[in-house]
């Protein structure tokens, strides 16, 4: 089938891109190597918060503009996975953000109870909180309904998209190191550890942007989240 446009990867840029593109009118195919569910982003934590990303305006205005969308998901979130929740940034200050904190609902700065041993600084913040597996089923289920497809397929190289259709979106995260090639795309591995939920509500994080360990707290409906790891360079796929 030659569609308008071929979208490589179904991780959640891929298929949120392809959701976009499908209901705004074209054509649109996901070619994805592995499903979904095998992605990284369905094991990622899921908080939303700008980080690790560049350039810096431009990761601002595309949080702000992530965090619009979010909010109007939030209204449903058994079907979508996307919920709000109030938690703690350990070792952050306002005048350290961008002009995105200025639309954080509930941004303060922390007092000393909210606070984990050994920080004395932190913010506020009520933010959304997402259910990976969840989202990443809603987003595939929305594609659907607008007319596009998913196909698993292992490329070789974009070409081979290029010759199904005239535009071709690369979503393909790690896989692009191979896949275009860009030998400069390396990845940031993060390693958590889900345990069940005692009954928390709230979300921790202290994440350095250049340290390889982070700490994060961040309750899920199947468990807490516990993390973690940001080691650039990794590539080792065993715990």
């Amino acid at each position: 089938m030659v569609r308008d446009v071929i979208v490589v990867g179904s991780g959640v840029i891929g298929l949120t891109c392809a959701v976009t593109l499908a209901e705004g009118g074209f054509g649109v195919s996901v070619w994805s190597r592995d499903p979904a569910a095998e992605t990284t982003s369905a094991v990622a934590g899921g908080l939303w918060w700008p980080y690790r990303i560049e350039p810096a305006e431009a990761a601002g205005r595309w949080s702000v503009a992530s965090l619009a969308e979010l909010t109007a998901l939030a209204a449903d979130p058994g079907e979508t996975g996307v919920r709000f929740a109030d938690g703690t940034h350990a070792g952050l200050g306002r005048a350290g953000l961008g002009a995105w904190a200025d639309e954080v609902p509930g941004l303060r700065p922390a007092v000393p109870a909210e606070l984990p041993a050994g920080y004395a600084t932190g913010l506020r913040a009520h933010v959304p909180l997402i259910d990976m597996p969840t989202h990443l089923r809603y987003l595939e289920r929305r594609l659907v309904a607008a007319g596009g497809t998913v196909e698993r397929r292992a490329l070789a190289s974009l070409t081979e998209a290029g010759r199904r259709a005239p535009v071709v979106v690369n979503c393909s995260g790690l896989g692009a190191r191979e896949l275009v090639p860009d030998p400069e795309v390396h990845p940031v591995q993060g390693q958590v550890v889900v345990v069940e939920n005692p009954g928390l509500d709230e979300w921790l994080v202290a994440a350095d942007p250049v340290a390889a360990e982070t700490l994060y707290v961040l309750p899920q409906p199947y468990g807490v989240v516990l993390g973690g790891t940001a080691r650039a360079h990794a590539w080792e796929l065993r715990p």
